[in-house]
């Protein structure tokens, strides 16, 4: 067996798996964040549901550490509350990114099991831990049963050859992976990376890469530990860990083979994570601000090399340099060693540890028409305020703060880059009416007329904006769908009862957000059909009863499909026909797991 199916074998008590299986796998590390807990306790609360294990259960507050939100702060001590009454361990606002702190806290050792309301969760696969992201629904059967359904994923081996070439940092290898690989060139795959110079990556660097799995669709990047990587787990769980390796005769799905040495320093432009290009070909834009955190990067190796280039040099003038550290542990490390204190003087603003921006409750938003240079793993539309932002390596947006415009170290101008003139955009925003609920039955055989939304790579805050997060009200959520979609703004409004919709390849990549799929619900979607999803997004639309089906793209000319027509899916056969012209095709129908959690109206609702 390959890794992945070792791991998910011991976890369902089975001898062997193989990709395809549906198999109930034990989970070790079970955790809510402060975006998500409240769901989840909502979820169980109204279930009647308790807690399976309390020892593996857990919360973590890391999307605003400050709780400067009046929102997230509720949610956090509606938590906490929640925590005390049951025994749940919470690492709270002064610990970190919650991912991490599994790691430094030796709950996520190598062959572990984890789920988290983080869609990043499979960062764990640096240690070679499984991890996924999950809704809240998932989550809370999670912690009242232990154990979560898993397909068994087809896995791949990814090889990366030859050297690395000096000055290419974990983040600029990711980054060229993304070139090569899209958004979606890994979708569905558990990959294991290796390689003469894998072997000798840091837990840091390995961090870096495996946080970035999500954004090439992979369900995760797992590397094989290393001698420094089980000494370190094995020091922070007080446990003697068995190293887990692919067995010799191991099936993969696939190979892919690249050469590091060819790997040059990068940068996303702003949109997509996957629009990565060579630094030298994108010319000297001029920056607003720049930041350096995320769970991508926001370790003491990423903080020790920003220190490296600013110790003695200044932010350019009207520059703004956010730092935020990953954990406490790592921002402890960052005092004894001074570099606060080359931070600071250097004119950065240092904050507490946690996901900062990327989670739009802290430190790392920017406003319309600011351009900021960042080293976080998404740069979605809107994902970090209105402005635009780049993705880069802690080397190349340090140098870049300093410069005044995106550059590498070894490019530092001798007098910064600075501002003209000065121009601000003001925006304002005028919230939709609410539309009503109503209750429908589940049937299996649907009529509706269709949107044809011919797109791939539609992420969740297209879908429903990270500002509406801390709505929990399903209700409330219909009116914010696709208000960030480009050409799909007024959807919400132009939608229909009973309409189903038709888009292409890894709809619903990015976050585990559940808002994401009830906003439909919300609306009266009968059905999503799309070329494939985001893992993350199919679990919690199965989880939910929302009808989502994978379909072939010759279909739509199949059924010569414009653009409102009338169509007939049955769910059990696969089987659509055009109403509006007698033309018929297939799709791919339900599984027998996403017909039985159908039937029963969601994951958490008795049978």
């Amino acid at each position: 067996m390959t890794i992945i199916e070792k791991i998910l074998a011991r976890h369902a008590g089975k001898k062997t798996v193989k990709p395809g299986d549906i198999v109930d796998v034990e989970i070790d590390v079970r955790i809510a964040r402060d975006f998500g807990g409240p769901n989840v306790v909502k979820n169980l609360v109204e279930n009647g549901l308790e807690i399976d294990d309390p020892s593996k259960t857990f919360f973590t507050f890391d999307t605003n550490p400050t709780g400067s939100d009046q929102k997230y702060a509720a949610n956090q001590h509606f938590c906490r509350q929640f925590a005390r009454e049951k025994g749940i361990k919470v690492f709270d606002i002064n610990v970190g990114i919650g991912t991490h702190t599994a790691i430094e806290e030796g709950l996520a050792i190598p062959g572990a099991t984890l789920v988290s309301t983080d869609s990043h969760a499979n960062i764990v696969g640096a240690v070679c831990a499984f991890g996924q992201g999950m809704g809240d629904q998932d989550i809370a059967a999670v912690w009242a049963t232990g154990k979560a359904w898993f397909k068994v994923p087809p896995s791949a081996k990814l090889i990366l050859k030859g050297e690395r070439p000096k000055g290419i940092t974990a983040k600029d290898i990711v980054l060229n992976l993304l070139h090569h690989f899209g958004a979606n060139g890994l979708l569905g795959l558990a990959v294991e990376v290796q390689g003469e110079e894998v072997e000798r990556l840091t837990l840091d660097e390995r961090i870096t890469i495996a946080s970035m799995a999500t954004e090439m669709g992979a369900i995760i990047l797992l590397f094989e530990p290393n001698d420094e990587v089980m000494a370190y787990c094995e020091k922070r769980s007080g446990k003697k860990i068995e190293k887990i390796t692919a067995d010799p005769d191991a099936q993969y799905d696939q190979v892919f083979e690249l050469d590091l040495s060819t790997f040059v320093p990068m940068v996303s432009r702003p949109g997509h994570p996957d629009d990565s290009v060579d630094i030298t070909k994108i010319g000297k834009v001029k920056i607003d601000s720049a930041f350096i955190g995320s769970c991508t990067n926001g370790r003491i190796e990423d903080l020790r090399i920003a220190a490296s280039i600013l110790k003695g040099r200044k932010v350019a003038p009207g520059v703004v340099l956010k730092i935020v550290p990953s954990t406490d542990e790592v921002w402890q490390q960052m005092m004894e060693e001074s570099l606060l204190k080359i931070f600071k003087e250097a004119g950065a603003l240092v904050g507490n540890a946690g996901c900062a921006g990327c989670a739009a409750g802290q430190i790392g938003q920017n406003g319309p028409g600011e351009i900021t240079i960042s080293t976080g793993n998404r740069n979605f539309a809107g994902k970090q305020g209105k402005g635009e932002v780049y993705l880069a390596s802690p080397a190349v947006v340090t140098a870049s703060a300093i410069s005044g415009y995106i550059t590498t170290p070894d490019q530092l101008p001798e007098r910064p880059v600075t501002f003209d003139e000065l121009q601000a955009t003001v925006f304002s925003y005028q919230a939709k009416g609410k539309p009503q609920i109503q209750k429908r039955e589940a049937p299996t055989v649907v009529e509706g007329k269709v949107w044809i939304i011919e797109k791939d790579n539609i992420d969740t805050d297209m879908i429903f904006h990270n500002r509406y997060l801390t709505i929990t009200q399903i209700e409330e959520m219909g009116q914010y769908t696709f208000d960030n979609l480009q050409g799909w703004e007024d959807f919400a409004q132009k939608a229909e009862k009973g309409d189903i919709i038709f888009t292409g390849k890894n709809f619903g990549a990015g976050s585990s957000r559940q808002q994401a799929v009830d906003c439909f619900k919300a609306l009266g979607v009968q059905a999503i059909l799309a070329e494939s999803f985001g893992a993350i997004y199919e679990r919690n639309a199965i989880n939910a009863a929302m009808p989502v089906l994978t379909y072939d793209p010759q279909i739509i000319k199949q059924l010569d499909l414009k653009q409102r027509d009338k169509v007939r899916i049955n769910f059990e056969t696969g089987e659509i026909e055009n109403l509006s012209n007698g033309k018929k095709a297939h799709i791919n129908p339900f599984s027998d797991v996403q017909m039985a959690i159908y039937k029963r109206g969601g994951l958490l609702n008795k049978a």
